[in-house]
């Protein structure tokens, strides 16, 4: 079943234009962790936090960095492992859905 899923958060410390009055994407990455872990059995998530800014040397995260800015896309941008899951002011729901669909264990 699922196992080890990876959350990835796309943001920066400036919010996105489009997106004033929106919690900032680092807010949104730790709110993300916390309402998982009340609803789930988090052990098998990892997270990670992708300034756009600044991003890793890490070739997938440098492409879709610049990728955000070349398409102005809203951020934060979540994936659960390599599926876009919510841009600009994320949705728990769809979220879920997709932890649902790897088969994170609800907390009891």
């Amino acid at each position: 079943m699922g196992k080890n899923l990876q959350i990835t958060v796309y943001g920066a410390e400036q919010i996105c234009a489009s997106c004033v009055g929106a919690p900032g994407s680092k807010d949104t990455y730790e709110w993300l962790q916390a309402a998982i872990g009340r609803k789930y059995v988090a052990d098998d998530i990892t997270y990670e936090y992708i300034d756009i800014d600044n991003p890793p040397e890490i070739e997938k995260h440098q492409d879709f960095a610049e990728r955000i800015f070349e398409e102005d896309l809203f951020y934060p941008i979540v994936f659960v492992n390599d599926e876009l899951v919510a841009e600009g002011i994320p949705r728990l729901k769809p979220i879920y859905k997709e932890l649902d669909k790897h088969g994170i264990e609800l907390q009891s």
